[in-house]
C-alpha cells in the first residue's frame, strides 16, 4: 500500500478543518471516511456513527482540487455530500494557494536574475565575458538549448554568428541556410518572433519539411538600426509564450547597446528600470481592464516629484517605487484581484494584503530596499485611515505619498467593467475634496500644476 497523499492529509489534519468535520460527523451521527485516489484512510470519524441500514446505502462522493483530478474520496451516507463540497472547497483554495506561491517564486527569481544582470554587465569590459553572462541568464530563464548572438556584416550582409553558448550550438556556426531564415526575416522586420513548431513554419518547411523544435528570435536594434539578432534554440519542442519572447527582448535591447559602445555604466540604471516594468507590466496583464497603469502611474509620480523639485537618485527612488508599486499583487488570486463586482469585507483584506506581500518581496532584494517605503505605504491616507499601519501626515513615506495620488487618480480615470471612468476635471476636484484627508495637500497641489506638461507628452 502506497503512502497517503500528502496533499489531501495535510487538508484534512489542519485544525480547523478536523473541527468542521468532527461537528458535522457528531450533528448528523454520521460516519465520515475519508480516503485518497489509492484508497488510503485518511480520516475515519465517528465511528460510532452509521453509514446507513444496509451497505447499499453506502455513498461515495469524489474530492478534486480545483480541476479533474480525483485526489481522493468521502465516503458514508448521503448526509456525506456536504462534506466533500467543503473539502472541494478547501482543497481548491489549497491548490490555488500553492500555485500562486509558484508563480511569486518564479518572478522572485526573475527580479533577482535581472538585477545581477543588469549589474554584473556593467563590469564587463570584453564582449565575450558579456555574451557569456547574457547567454547564461537566457538559458536559465527561458531553457534554451543553444543561444546565438548572430551580426549582420555590414560589407557583406552576410549573417554572421559572434558567440555561441551550448552543448548544440556549434553546428549552426556558420549558419546554413536554413538556420539563417528566422533571424533574417526578424532582422529585415524589426519584429521579434516566437516558432513553437518549426515544422508549421512555412518558409522553413519548404526547405526542411521535417525539421522540429522551437525557437525565440529577437532583434538587437542600435540608433534605430537593426544590426542582428539574439537567436534562442530548443531542440524539442516547447510552448513559448509572449512573456518569454518579451524577456528576451530586454536582454537584446542590452546586448545591442554594448555592442554599440562598449559601455554600459551609463545605461544601467536604465537596464534595470526596464526589466522591473518588464516584470510590472507582467502583472498587469492579468488585468484586461488596467492596460499601460504602471506606465502612468510612473508619468504622474515623476512629473509630480518634478514639480516638488525632488531630483537625482530621489527621483530614481520614486521611479522604481512607481513602478513596482504593485508588485505584491503577484500573490493575490485572480478570483479576487479580477472580481468585476464589489469585494466582500475578507476579499478586501485580501487585497488590502498586497502591500505587505510587496515589502515581502523588495526585502529580500538588498539592492531595492529603499524602494520599500514607497510600495509598503502608498495605501495611507493623510488623515490616518489607510493602511497597513494606519500612519498620518508627515510619518507616510514622501514617495508614498505621491504613488497614492497618482495611482488613485489613474484608477478614477480609468475604464472598468462596472463603470466608467471619471473625466479628468471630475477626477481632479475628487483629488481636491479629499484633500486633506485622504491626501497631502502640497502633492494634489503639485500633481495638478504639473498636470498639463503631462497631457502634452
Amino acid at each position: 500500500m502506497k503512502n497517503p497523499n500528502p496533499f489531501l492529509k495535510k487538508i484534512i489534519s489542519r485544525k480547523n478543518t478536523a473541527k468542521i468535520l468532527n461537528d458535522m460527523s457528531a450533528r448528523l451521527n454520521i460516519r465520515i471516511l475519508i480516503t485518497d485516489a489509492g484508497d488510503n484512510i485518511i480520516a475515519d470519524i465517528g465511528r460510532d456513527g452509521e453509514f446507513g441500514n444496509s451497505s447499499n446505502s453506502m455513498v461515495i462522493y469524489p474530492i478534486n482540487a480545483g480541476g479533474d483530478e480525483q485526489i481522493g474520496f468521502v465516503k458514508g451516507n448521503e448526509g456525506c455530500s456536504l462534506v466533500a463540497s467543503i473539502i472541494d472547497c478547501v482543497a481548491e483554495i489549497e491548490s490555488d494557494k500553492r500555485d500562486l506561491t509558484s508563480e511569486l517564486l518564479s518572478k522572485y527569481r526573475e527580479i533577482n536574475l535581472f538585477y545581477d544582470f543588469a549589474e554584473n554587465i556593467n563590469i564587463r569590459k570584453d564582449f565575450n565575458d558579456m555574451a557569456m553572462l547574457t547567454s547564461t541568464q537566457i538559458s536559465e530563464l527561458l531553457n534554451a538549448d543553444s543561444i546565438l548572438i548572430i551580426l549582420k556584416n555590414e560589407n557583406t550582409g552576410l549573417l554572421e554568428v559572434v558567440f555561441k553558448f551550448g552543448a548544440d550550438a556549434a553546428k549552426y556556426a556558420p549558419l546554413k541556410p536554413e538556420d539563417a531564415i528566422i533571424p533574417e526575416r526578424v532582422i529585415l522586420s524589426g519584429r521579434a518572433e516566437i516558432v513553437n513548431d518549426l515544422s508549421t513554419d512555412v518558409e522553413l518547411a519548404r526547405i526542411l519539411p521535417r525539421r522540429t523544435g522551437s525557437v525565440l528570435c529577437a532583434p538587437l536594434r542600435i540608433q534605430n538600426r537593426v544590426t542582428g539578432a539574439i537567436y534562442l534554440i530548443k531542440e524539442n519542442p516547447i510552448a513559448y509564450t509572449s512573456e518569454n519572447l518579451k524577456l528576451l527582448m530586454v536582454f537584446s535591447s542590452q546586448v545591442a547597446a554594448f555592442i554599440e559602445n562598449g559601455k554600459l555604466l551609463q545605461n544601467l540604471q536604465e537596464t534595470f528600470i526596464s526589466t522591473v516594468y518588464t516584470l510590472a507590466e507582467t502583472i498587469e496583464m492579468r488585468d484586461n481592464y488596467t492596460g499601460d497603469h504602471t506606465r502612468r502611474v510612473m508619468d504622474y509620480s515623476l512629473a509630480i516629484g518634478g514639480n516638488l523639485g525632488i531630483s537625482g537618485e530621489e527621483l530614481e527612488t520614486l521611479k522604481l517605487s512607481s513602478i513596482l508599486h504593485d508588485i505584491g499583487k503577484i500573490g493575490i488570486s485572480d478570483s479576487v484581484l479580477l472580481k468585476p463586482g464589489k469585494l466582500t469585507d475578507e476579499e478586501f483584506e485580501i487585497i488590502k494584503s498586497h502591500t505587505l506581500l510587496g515589502e515581502k518581496i523588495l526585502k529580500n532584494i538588498k539592492q531595492l530596499n529603499h524602494i520599500i517605503p514607497g510600495v509598503k505605504y502608498h495605501h495611507e491616507r493623510y488623515d490616518g485611515k489607510g493602511y497597513p499601519e494606519g500612519l498620518g501626515g508627515g510619518d507616510i513615506d514622501l514617495m508614498a505619498k505621491i504613488i497614492a495620488v497618482a495611482d488613485t487618480f489613474d484608477a478614477m480615470t480609468t475604464d472598468r467593467p462596472y463603470r466608467k471612468g471619471l473625466s479628468y476635471d471630475a477626477a481632479f476636484s475628487e483629488l481636491k475634496k479629499c484633500s486633506g484627508t485622504q491626501f497631502d495637500p502640497a502633492i494634489v497641489d503639485a500633481f495638478i500644476e504639473a498636470f498639463p506638461d503631462i497631457k502634452e507628452k
